[in-house]
């Protein structure tokens, strides 16, 4: 999309972000409780971040078009990160699943928008907390 200073405003807000679940990943356990809090923890940081994204978005047709999609992906991987994290509660020792959209795990379809847009800091987490 056009709107070039929405996508660095996105950037702003999605770095610090992106470190401090990196963060996050020096408390990481082995326990289901423990780890369901760190997913908890992360995925109210990218929830604010949501948040903070939705509050303006960009100001040409296409960019209007298309960030709200991206944040909905967005939302999708974030209650499948909530849901993870009651699996893990529950006592269920199992690997993170995400909600595919038209047979592309919806991390991809995330992550492309994000680098496409050089908002390289929007995208998902590949590895730690979960």
């Amino acid at each position: 999309f056009e709107d070039r200073a929405w996508a660095e405003r996105a950037e702003e807000i999605c770095a610090p972000v992106k470190l401090a679940v990196r963060r996050l990943d020096l408390e990481a356990t082995a326990d289901l409780d423990g780890r369901a809090d760190l997913v908890v923890r992360s995925t109210d940081m990218f929830t604010q971040m949501l948040d903070d994204l939705e509050r303006t978005l960009p100001n040409d047709p296409k960019g209007q078009a298309i960030v709200p999609a991206w944040i909905a992906d967005w939302r999708t991987l974030t209650d499948d990160r909530y849901a993870y994290a009651d699996r893990l509660r529950s006592g269920e020792e199992v690997p993170f699943t995400e909600t595919p959209v038209q047979g592309v795990p919806i991390t991809e379809r995330i992550e492309a928008f994000a680098g496409d847009n050089e908002m390289d800091s929007c995208a998902p987490p590949r590895a730690g907390v979960l």
